[in-house]
């Protein structure tokens, strides 16, 4: 006679390969909501973890350590970020010019100073908790350069498992980044009515169209942060090489000097082998960042306790708060600044758009300014602080530390 065993439904549940399947269908999902008109503002990332942290307040998938989400957090974390700071030649910053550079640095500056102040203003300590340097060094990290920084420094300081403060933080930082971008369409066109400043009066279309690695090798031309690639087998294996090396030599690196952060000299080697054009322009690097970063950021959400979040609501605010204030410093002391120099103000207000949103975001300013001529250095200065936000960003957690 046949015995009927009962499905056990925790095991299935904990199964390492439902719950791969489970994240990686979770992109798919969130990639295909955001080609909707309601979706579409909201961005794929933040979707993601969205609806994992529902999946996983469902008891779905775990909420809890598994070796599934280990291994996402030391292995395709940093290989993600590796992969997407590949793109990072520095030599193009030559083309940036050097008033977009200048009030770039400026706004970084202002960065720093203003986490600084909103660290001590908010009382961190106590309203944010134990890992307040941490979080610091996140928002120094993302509003320098962007959300890689945000994130390697949030797997360095291991921010990264605490969800809910995670959870907050990305979220006020995504409220305050879409804001911005609205201030800084309108604040330049404000302070030229009001003090009005020279501007081209003919501009030629950047070349936008392709990567700045050019087409010497007769490869088709890719369009600029395009997430469609043609990813050759040659192309594939260099990438995964250089990215496993990496990731060991790191290791070994941090562990002979333990003065050494793990993810610095990940970041280094990287930017090391960013600066030779033959691994530059190699394909894939961005679509497959990307895909990690989304699997990663959907383990985030699965670490989120959604009764606990809204038990700290006081915490997001305190975090918006934060934020708001050193946004405004920032943007006191970049147009301050700027002022002074009578420079453009569109080059102000896509100088800070790169600080606070991005290259990508940086980008869409200019192109909505009609600003031709400022899109290619809006990339650039962007792409300048994907190279240093870790950097700063850590020193700064160390400063508050």
């Amino acid at each position: 006679m046949a015995i009927i065993y009962p499905l056990q439904t925790a095991t299935f549940l904990t199964d390492s390969l439902f719950i791969l399947f489970v994240l990686c269908l979770n992109v798919v999902i969130c990639e295909w909501l955001c080609q909707r008109r309601f979706f579409r503002h909201l961005g794929t990332a933040l979707l993601i973890i969205v609806l994992t942290a529902l999946e996983a307040n469902l008891r779905l998938i775990p909420t809890t350590e598994t070796p599934v989400y280990d291994g996402i957090f030391s292995y395709v974390a940093p290989f993600s970020l590796f992969l997407l700071l590949l793109s990072v030649n520095l030599k193009d910053l030559r083309r940036a010019g050097l008033p977009m550079l200048t009030m770039y640095l400026t706004g970084s500056v202002g960065v720093v100073i203003g986490v600084l102040t909103s660290v001590w203003v908010f009382a961190a300590p106590q309203t944010v908790g134990e890992l307040h340097y941490a979080l610091a060094g996140m928002f120094t990290g993302t509003y320098i350069g962007g959300s890689i920084n945000f994130h390697a420094v949030a797997l360095h300081y291991n921010v990264s498992k605490a969800g809910n403060l995670f959870i907050a933080a990305t979220a006020a930082d995504n409220i305050l980044t879409t804001l911005w971008m609205m201030a800084t369409l309108a604040l330049p066109r404000l302070l030229q009515r009001r003090f009005p400043r020279q501007q081209p009066t003919a501009v030629a279309p950047a070349p936008l169209a392709t990567t700045s690695a050019g087409l010497k090798d007769g490869s088709a031309p890719q369009p600029l942060f395009s997430d469609a690639e043609t990813i050759r087998p040659t192309d594939l294996a260099l990438l995964l090489a250089m990215g496993f090396a990496a990731i060991f030599l790191a290791k070994q690196v941090a562990a002979w000097f333990p003065a050494l952060p793990f993810v610095l000299v990940l970041t280094t080697l990287a930017l090391a082998l960013a600066q030779f054009r033959v691994v530059n322009k190699l394909s894939g690097s961005r679509l497959l960042g990307l895909l990690g970063i989304y699997v990663f950021l959907a383990v985030i959400g699965a670490y989120c306790d959604v009764a606990a979040l809204l038990r700290d609501g006081e915490l997001a605010l305190v975090l918006f708060g934060m934020i708001l204030l050193l946004v405004l410093i920032h943007a006191v002391l970049l147009f301050g600044v700027g002022a002074l120099f009578r420079q453009d103000w569109d080059v102000l207000g896509i100088a800070s758009q790169a600080n606070i949103g991005g290259a990508t975001s940086a980008l869409a300013l200019a192109r909505s300014m009609n600003r031709a001529d400022l899109q290619l250095p809006a990339v650039l200065v962007g792409t300048l602080g994907n190279a240093i936000g870790t950097y700063l960003g850590i020193l700064v957690a160390e400063m508050l530390r």
